[in-house]
């Protein structure tokens, strides 16, 4: 086991053993205890009570946070001449079709979301094994085939995350950065908590959300009360 470091003990002994939090407790302590140079992202992790392994129990969505990500996204939109244009004025980093179909069959994969249209789709189906496993691979249940491609790239570019629940039960994604307000923080994950539990399965029993943590990169985590996002 590697040595505990001075910045990760002093965070630690911030940290109550056994305690949750509320949200709002969280969001201030997740600021307090980050020690890193740079601005870290913040996490937030939902461990939920389904069998991902069941069609009926999966948890796939989407949400537009608040206060969007804090990150600069890179989309590409891989979409017809009639199209580029408005794909460009919604902000879209990279636009195109052929070209960058030929570019990611050569290994070219540099941006975070893929945005394309029902039309094209037999040509980017073909890029299924090398978008798939980096999670890049556009999906309508997403919002990322669609004819709507000007509000799809604006959307992505203020906030818009998708998010699935992985094999362990666990939903992870970031939620902002610890340059954000505290309130910032509470706003953006309590719109990530709305809209996992309007996901919830039919079919999943017992509780729900099991439990919930706030984390920044390279902080401890800090577990958040749930019924504190009802407040």
């Amino acid at each position: 086991m590697g040595r505990i470091t001075k910045n990760m003990k002093a965070s630690l002994e911030k940290l109550e053993k056994g305690k949750v939090y509320s949200i709002d407790e969280a969001a201030e302590l997740v600021k307090e205890i980050t020690t890193t140079k740079f601005d870290a992202s913040v996490d937030i992790d939902v461990r939920l009570g389904v069998d991902p392994r069941k069609a009926n129990q999966m948890v796939r969505g989407v949400v537009s946070l608040p206060h969007g990500t804090g990150k600069e996204v890179r989309v590409l939109a891989m979409v017809t001449p009639d199209k580029e244009q408005e794909a460009k004025d919604a902000g879209a980093d990279y636009v195109g079709l052929d070209e960058y179909v030929e570019k990611i069959k050569g290994g070219w994969t540099d941006v975070d979301v893929i945005i394309t249209m029902p039309p094209v789709m037999g040509k980017v189906g073909q890029l299924g094994r090398i978008l798939g496993p980096r999670g890049l691979m556009p999906n309508p249940k997403s919002g990322t085939v669609t004819m709507e491609v000007g509000k799809a790239v604006s959307e992505v570019k203020q906030g818009k995350i998708d998010f699935k629940v992985d094999k362990f039960g666990i939903v992870h994604t970031s939620i902002g950065k610890v340059s954000f307000t505290a309130e910032k923080i509470k706003e953006n994950a309590a719109e990530f908590i709305h809209t996992i539990n309007k996901l919830k399965p039919v079919a999943a029993k017992g509780t729900y959300i099991k439990s919930i943590y706030l984390s920044s990169t390279m902080s401890p985590g800090i577990q958040v009360e749930s019924k504190s996002f009802a407040e």
